[in-house]
């Protein structure tokens, strides 16, 4: 799907990385520089971002701040081996679950299709409406993707709302935000458009560490 591609991109591109793989510091240390974020820093040098974040110790939404020293070496890098992962486990912190966000609806309306572990094409939900009706902001975040770039969604809006979790607003008629923009949670972003089947509909999605979840499990009952 498409609209999965695009997420894992946001994910790969998040902080404005490159996605080469960068040469290994000599010293087994990043320093962070702006707008770098742990997955970012890890895959650009060829490594497991679980593993950066046990070996440092960072819990999260494991934000970090520049001029940050980040160990690498241990890390599973490519001079070292798989192995190494292993061994930083028995001294690292176990891995914690996810920051709570309060979500909130993106738009008014029924849902007319949930969401299905595992399907193709049901990796979030489909919320039905009128064309124009607003699209809001369903956490607050960073407008991470504004644009019509991806056939068969119409205008989309992916947002980053800190280093594990995403939401994506597809099938928008008009977007109001643009990339790089914080906005706050149920703030104004786009007006709802007309999916490929010629109805008014959002396609909404939250994605955790680039997985698809339930929208409908962390949204508020109505």
């Amino acid at each position: 799907m498409r609209l999965a591609l695009a997420i894992s991109l946001v994910l790969v591109l998040a902080g404005c990385a490159s996605s080469s793989i960068r040469d290994f510091p000599s010293s087994g240390v990043h320093v962070v520089q702006r707008g770098e974020t742990l997955y970012s820093i890890a895959t650009s040098h060829g490594l497991d971002w679980k593993v950066v974040a046990r070996v440092n110790r960072l819990s999260p939404p494991y934000t970090l701040h520049v001029g940050q020293r980040l160990r690498l070496a241990g890390t599973a890098s490519r001079d070292r081996g798989a192995s190494s992962a292993r061994d930083t486990r028995d001294d690292a912190p176990p891995d914690q679950p996810p920051t709570a966000i309060d979500w909130s609806w993106p738009t008014e309306g029924r849902v007319v299709t949930s969401f299905k572990p595992g399907h193709a094409t049901r990796k979030g939900i489909d919320i039905a409406g009128r064309l124009g009706q607003p699209v809001h902001a369903a956490a607050s975040g960073e407008v991470a993707y504004s644009g019509s770039g991806l056939p068969g969604y119409g205008k989309l809006i992916i947002l980053k709302h800190d280093a594990r979790y995403l939401s994506a607003y597809a099938y928008n008629h008009e977007l109001l935000v643009s990339e790089g923009q914080r906005v706050q949670s149920g703030q104004m972003i786009a007006r709802m458009g007309q999916a490929e089947v010629g109805k008014p509909l959002l396609h909404f999605e939250i994605r955790l560490d680039g997985d698809p979840i339930d929208p409908l499990r962390h949204l508020p009952r109505r």
